[in-house]
């Protein structure tokens, strides 16, 4: 269907509910060697916290062990911007669901540290990849 891309995040929104693209997110990660660490149903704490109905709305803590290691040995504060998200939200368009990550090169070019700047073409090329896998 549809891509773009934001001044900080890649986006694509394809057919299908949210449950089943879920699923199929998690698959094209596992495929670019990512796993799913942390997942807040943004949704369903709207609900709990303010009593507010939203639309499906799921963000995912996405991670690449060896590619957070080098990450990590270079820049030990580099944590407070991992791990990826990728956010699965339901579109407004009837039957679409959208999947967005955010750009690591935007994201670890906030570090200034441009021997960084190769690891976060690598992990941009993964999520582009998830994204195209859709």
């Amino acid at each position: 269907m549809s891509e773009t891309t934001t001044a900080y995040g890649l986006r694509k929104t394809v057919q299908g509910d949210v449950d089943a693209v879920d699923a199929r997110v998690r698959e094209a990660l596992k495929a670019e060697g990512f796993g799913v660490l942390t997942e807040i149903d943004v949704k369903a704490t709207l609900k709990e916290k303010l009593d507010v109905d939203f639309r499906p709305y799921r963000i995912l803590g996405a991670c690449n062990p060896p590619l957070a290691h080098q990450a990590l040995t270079a820049e030990r504060d580099i944590g407070l911007l991992l791990p990826c998200n990728v956010v699965v939200y339901e579109g407004d368009e009837p039957g679409t669901t959208v999947v967005a990550a955010v750009d690591p090169v935007v994201q670890l070019g906030v570090t200034g540290r441009e021997e960084l700047e190769p690891l976060a073409r690598e992990v941009r090329a993964r999520m582009e990849r998830v994204l195209e896998a859709l």
